[in-house]
């Protein structure tokens, strides 16, 4: 048992990394943009405290939601999707046939709709629940996971119920800080690379912000534009892949409310609290949901 406790710890250590990295790079981001171009390159004064306001507002907007996405932990099903003590006993006796004819009397007062591809009722042996719709085990947070999305390692966490809102404002708020840097830092990495400046130490951290910046845009771009689109649509990534199975079949439209509706499914009622990384979901979202899926 031992050895197992030791790779677990490294495991949970080592998947720390990729978010260690981040904050490395937008660390020394930071430090690039703030004192190499603003306090050291940049000449003008106004100029310079125009960018470092709207700087300042990106960055701290892009940080909140990052680690707020972070930090939120998953959510898993609630106890009445557990089996009974008795039930649990007598499931773990039978065999495959008789343990599905359990499962469907325990799930018969849920709000479960979704089946397995052959038309069984979902359960997780690994955390001994009735699976909820949208909800699948992770195995690398050893957990099963309300509306899973994806594990993310680049925030060390599984993206589901809990912080889809905050994942996807920290896709939009990264973009915007990554361009508007690449859009204020090109003129002085013309003049860098044109020596239109003096060479000074400033010249490797602009000419590489740039880079770094641009680079990070393209590739976010297109995830953010991805899940947009998957917001758009109320499904998962999990389900784009691979469309949830109902009584009647499988239905990739099948969570579908009409995209204002989908839309405040995971932003909320309030316009006003829709950029800002705050819980704001509907508590009975997945009811909800289900119950569109059943009609």
């Amino acid at each position: 048992m031992a050895p197992h406790h030791v790779l677990k710890c490294c495991q949970r250590s080592l998947a720390w990394i990729p978010v260690i990295f981040i904050n490395l790079v937008v660390g020394w981001s930071y430090y690039a943009y703030v004192v190499e171009l603003c306090i050291f390159t940049i000449p003008n004064n106004a100029e310079k405290i125009s960018y470092l306001v709207v700087f300042h507002l990106f960055f701290i907007m892009f940080i909140w939601s990052y680690w707020k996405t972070i930090c939120s932990r998953p959510a898993s099903p609630s106890k009445e999707f557990c089996l009974a003590k008795v039930e649990k006993e007598q499931y773990e006796k039978e065999q495959p046939d008789a343990q599905q004819d359990i499962l469907k009397k325990a799930a018969v007062g849920l709000p479960v709709y979704t089946r397995t591809g052959t038309g069984a009722v979902r359960y997780c042996d690994h955390c001994q629940v009735i699976k909820p719709d949208r909800c699948h085990h992770c195995s690398t947070c050893d957990m099963c996971v309300l509306k899973m999305d994806h594990h993310c390692p680049w925030v060390n966490n599984c993206v589901g119920f809990s912080n889809y809102k905050f994942f996807v404002l920290f896709l939009a708020y990264s973009m915007l800080y990554c361009v508007f840097i690449a859009a204020t830092v090109l003129q002085y990495f013309i003049k860098f690379w044109t020596n239109q400046l003096p060479d000074t130490h400033a010249k490797f951290h602009v000419l590489f912000l740039f880079f770094v910046a641009a680079m990070f845009f393209i590739s976010i771009l297109s995830l953010f534009s991805y899940h947009l689109w998957l917001v758009g649509k109320n499904r998962t990534t999990i389900e784009a892949f691979r469309a949830p199975v109902f009584r009647n079949g499988p239905d990739k439209n099948g969570f579908s409310l009409g995209f204002s509706r989908n839309v405040v499914e995971v932003f909320g009622d309030q316009k006003k609290y829709w950029m800002f990384p705050i819980y704001t979901s509907r508590p009975n979202e997945m009811e909800q949901s289900s119950q569109k899926s059943k009609r």
